[in-house]
């Protein structure tokens, strides 16, 4: 079996692959590194179903294709993590996520709110992050144009 995209040392299947195939994740980061395998697995209908709220309503699909075009996926490192466990109902995940975007390697730094709703954690929003090295792929572009960042001066 491959390993898991998210850095553990378990095979996929014995770790992110079960909760793509529908089993709940146990925890908020859990669910952050599933969604992060999925990312690097091209496994959008799981992201998909794992966001609500703001980030539910914010998901657009035909963004989330294009942007896998040309991107792989590097690295994961969970930074910190606030509430989120198995008895708790939300919790936090920050998480330096690395990528390659056609060639050039670089970093998604987030802190990411997660809720239990119906015995499932769901991704649900981020926390806003002051930026010291500028805008990052799926922010809006500083130029003002309403375009994210990776569609227009990125």
């Amino acid at each position: 079996m491959p390993p898991c995209p998210c850095g553990s040392t378990l095979d996929l299947a014995a770790c992110c692959g079960r909760f793509h195939a529908g089993e709940p994740a146990p925890t908020a980061a859990a669910l952050m590194r599933s969604r992060y395998a999925a990312y690097a697995l091209g496994r959008l209908d799981y992201i998909e179903a794992t966001c609500a709220g703001p980030a539910g309503l914010a998901f657009n699909r035909v963004e989330a294709e294009a942007s896998q075009i040309g991107t792989s996926w590097i690295a994961l490192e969970i930074v910190a993590t606030r509430k989120g466990r198995e008895a708790d109902s939300e919790g936090t995940v920050g998480f330096i996520a690395r990528y390659r975007h056609n060639g050039v390697e670089a970093a998604l730094t987030e802190t990411s709110r997660f809720r239990r709703i119906g015995g499932r954690w769901v991704y649900w929003d981020r926390e806003a992050t002051p930026r010291a090295t500028g805008p990052g792929r799926n922010d809006p572009c500083p130029c003002g144009s309403g375009k994210k960042f990776k569609k227009c001066c990125g």
